[in-house]
C-alpha cells in the first residue's frame, strides 16, 4: 500500500455530532415545555433559534462528509476500501436532515416532511450500524461503542417524525383556533358530547329529588339564563396534552441526549490514539 495524504478529521466530526445531540436534547424538552403550556409562540421561538445554529452544524457535517466519501485514501486491494461507506455515507444523511431543518424552521413550513426524512435516514443508519458490527472483521477497533454510537443517531432520527408530526399539528391547531385532536382540549367552550353526560344527569336529578329540595328557587334574567345553559351530556373542554403526546414529543430529546452521551464516550475512546504517535488504521 502506498502512502496516500489524508486529512483526519475524525475528532472535529465527533464534536459536531456532540452538538447536534446537546442542541437537540435541550431545543427537544423546550419544545415539549411549550406545547405542554399551551405556547405556540414559545414553540416557533425555540424553532426560529434552531434555524441558525442547525444550519451552521449541517453545512460543516455534509462538507465534511462530502468530503471524506471523495478523498478516502484506502482501495479495496487494502482491505479497507469501503470504509468510506460505513463512516461518511450516516455523515451525509445527517447534514442533509440537519439543513433541511435549519431550512422548514427558519422558512415556517411543515416539519414532517423533514421528520420523515429523519425517519428513514435513522432506519438507515441503524443498518449501517449493524452491518459494521457483524462484519468480519470489524470495521472498527471498537465496534460496540461504534454499535452504540450508530443506533443512538438512528433512535434519534426515528423518534423525530412523530415528534415533529404533533409540533406541525399542535401550530396549525393554534394558529386556527381549533383543536387538532380532541384529546389536546379540556375545559374551553368548545362542547363535545360526554359519554357518560345523560347517564351523570340523571344521577344528579335522583339525587336532588331524594334529597327534597323544595321553596322557591332563584330565577335569572333571560339573558343569563339562556347564556349559562349547557347540554347535561356535554363538557367544556380546553387545553391539555395528553400523555401519549407528551411521551411522542419526549422521545427525541431523550434518544437526542442519549446520542451526545454516545458520541462524548466515542470521543472520549478514540481521540487518544488519533492522537499517539504511529496510530494509524480505522477508529
Amino acid at each position: 500500500m502506498t502512502f496516500t495524504p489524508f486529512l483526519d478529521d475524525l475528532a472535529l466530526i465527533e464534536v459536531l455530532l456532540i452538538l447536534v445531540g446537546v442542541l437537540f436534547a435541550y431545543a427537544g424538552v423546550y419544545s415539549w415545555w411549550a406545547i405542554r403550556s399551551n405556547d405556540p409562540k414559545g414553540v416557533r421561538a425555540v424553532l426560529n433559534g434552531l434555524a441558525v445554529p442547525l444550519g451552521v452544524l449541517g453545512a460543516s457535517t455534509l462538507v465534511l462528509a462530502l468530503w471524506g466519501e471523495m478523498t478516502w485514501p484506502f482501495l479495496n486491494s487494502d482491505g479497507m476500501g469501503g470504509y468510506n461507506i460505513f463512516f461518511f455515507d450516516p455523515l451525509v444523511l445527517l447534514g442533509i436532515v440537519l439543513v433541511a431543518y435549519a431550512v422548514s424552521a427558519r422558512l415556517g413550513t411543515k416539519l414532517q416532511y423533514v421528520g420523515l426524512i429523519s425517519l428513514v435516514a435513522g432506519g438507515a443508519t441503524a443498518f449501517y450500524g449493524y452491518t459494521g458490527y457483524t462484519a468480519t472483521p470489524a470495521f472498527t477497533t471498537h465496534p460496540f461503542d461504534t454499535l452504540l454510537l450508530y443506533l443512538a443517531f438512528a433512535a434519534m432520527g426515528v423518534a423525530a417524525f412523530p415528534a415533529t408530526f404533533l409540533t406541525d399539528h399542535y401550530l396549525a391547531a393554534s394558529a386556527a383556533g381549533r383543536p387538532a385532536f380532541v384529546l389536546f382540549y379540556r375545559g374551553q367552550p368548545v362542547a363535545t358530547p360526554h359519554p357518560f353526560g345523560a347517564l351523570r344527569s340523571r344521577v344528579r336529578g335522583w339525587r336532588h329529588h331524594r334529597g327534597g329540595v323544595r321553596g322557591a328557587q332563584p330565577v335569572a334574567p333571560m339573558g343569563v339564563a339562556a347564556a349559562a345553559t349547557v347540554a347535561p351530556n356535554q363538557e367544556s373542554i380546553g387545553f391539555r396534552c395528553p400523555y401519549w403526546a407528551q411521551l411522542l414529543l419526549l422521545l427525541f430529546p431523550l434518544f437526542a441526549g442519549l446520542a451526545a452521551i454516545a458520541a462524548f464516550g466515542y470521543f472520549g475512546t478514540t481521540l487518544p490514539m488519533h492522537l499517539g504517535s504511529g496510530a494509524a488504521g480505522a477508529p
